[in-house]
């Protein structure tokens, strides 16, 4: 068997590196991007949440976040990709909104957890002195990474497994047997022109916010439609002198994923968006995002990326109210989010669907970091012909 995964970002290389722990297969992954993880698996915050979720999508985030922590415990998460405890909190004067479209309508994503103690003894030495927190997570249920490190170690994991990637590449038809069943999928690398025709008896989607057209180019006569659109989000990354993390001893267990990183959601009213802060190991910078944008068009290929300059100096002008103002601009970003129309992700088998062999995992909106791995492992069984609906049911569709 055969199994080819569009989209080598972070829901691709999860789905690889459970795939190829446990599984024979010859397995594939398909990237048509030059440059790898240039849209939100390389440019989102990398916060992990456990119970911060709809009924629809606690277990799936139950399961993510104990996979986060299992990998980070038996691979050096800390030191290699930033892998820590995080306090969440938000300010006291923020004022949120209910319901499932926080994300499209500029609000706040701590609206889906519970609020529980107002407290400053955990308060961040490099957010500006003033209003008082609410602390919504002591760091029990709540996380942080650098995605783009995570994404790095995932890809070089698989690698070493045997996992092929192409890049760049992009997938532009399948062949299936005369009984039905796929068999093969033509790729062209997009540098030389070259097509090459790789055995493909399981095709996963995984484009992010590509996935839609991924789809309708492979399967032109398909009347399914994959309900994801795009969502994009500017962010900046800091460099503060006031946040340092701290050196522990990677080597004792007692300091797996411990100390230090906060999550500071909150309101800017002037500028009527909600900002999120992050601050990040191992490089000791802040992450700070939350101005979106459902009319920023899509790139046509995630690297050919316009940095919107207005947003960025909004962004600027929030980071001097909330930071204290030595503070360097280290990277501005911008990424597309894929959200799906139900607000929950799209992970599906579509063999019911009339397109047997297929499985799209897709749109998971501003918590893609967040379900990156139980999303990928949930999907790896399911290749393996396994039943997750425990996990995912049928997300999306």
């Amino acid at each position: 068997m055969a199994t080819v995964i569009i989209g080598a970002g972070i829901i691709g290389t999860s789905t690889a590196y459970y795939l190829s722990q446990t599984s024979k297969n010859t397995i594939h992954l398909v990237e048509v991007s030059p440059q790898l993880f240039a849209s939100a698996s390389g440019f989102a915050a990398g916060f992990l949440a456990r119970d911060w979720f709809s009924p629809s999508l606690s277990k799936l985030g139950e399961l993510s976040f104990d996979l986060h922590r299992q990998l980070a415990e038996d691979n050096n998460g800390q030191d290699r990709w930033g892998y820590s405890q995080s306090t969440g909190t938000s300010l006291a004067e923020t004022v949120g909104k209910n319901g499932a479209d926080w994300l499209m309508e500029g609000v706040s994503r701590s609206t889906a957890a519970a609020r529980t103690t107002n407290s400053n003894v955990n308060r961040p030495a490099w957010l500006t002195p003033g209003s008082e927190l609410d602390v919504m997570s002591d760091g029990s249920t709540t996380a942080q990474c650098d995605p783009l490190l995570l994404c790095r170690f995932l890809l070089e994991s698989c690698q070493f497994r045997g996992v092929r990637l192409y890049q760049p590449a992009k997938a532009v038809s399948i062949t299936r047997s005369p009984s039905g069943t796929l068999s093969n999928i033509t790729i062209l690398n997009t540098s030389t022109q070259e097509r090459t025709t790789l055995p493909c008896t399981r095709l996963v989607l995984a484009a992010g916010a590509w996935t839609p057209q991924v789809h309708r180019t492979l399967f032109p006569k398909s009347k399914l439609r994959i309900p994801i659109t795009s969502l994009a989000g500017h962010s900046l990354i800091l460099r503060s002198p006031h946040w340092s993390p701290p050196a522990l001893d990677s080597t004792d267990p007692a300091n797996a994923g411990r100390h230090g990183c906060h999550a500071v959601f909150t309101t800017d009213a002037e500028a009527d968006y909600s900002p999120e802060i992050f601050s990040r190991m191992p490089d000791g910078c802040i992450y700070l995002a939350g101005l979106n944008s459902s009319t920023y068009p899509l790139p046509k290929i995630a690297n050919e990326r316009v940095v919107d300059d207005k947003s960025i100096a909004v962004l600027k002008k929030t980071a001097h109210k909330l930071l204290r103002d030595d503070f360097e601009v280290v990277r501005e970003g911008v990424c597309w989010r894929p959200v799906a129309r139900k607000g929950v992700p799209v992970i599906a088998d579509l063999g019911d669907r009339g397109e047997e062999g297929v499985i799209v995992c897709a749109g998971h909106g501003p918590w893609g970091i967040s379900n990156s791995l139980g999303s990928g492992y949930c999907v790896a069984k399911m290749v393996e012909g396994k039943n997750m609906e425990r996990f995912v049911g049928r997300l999306g569709l």
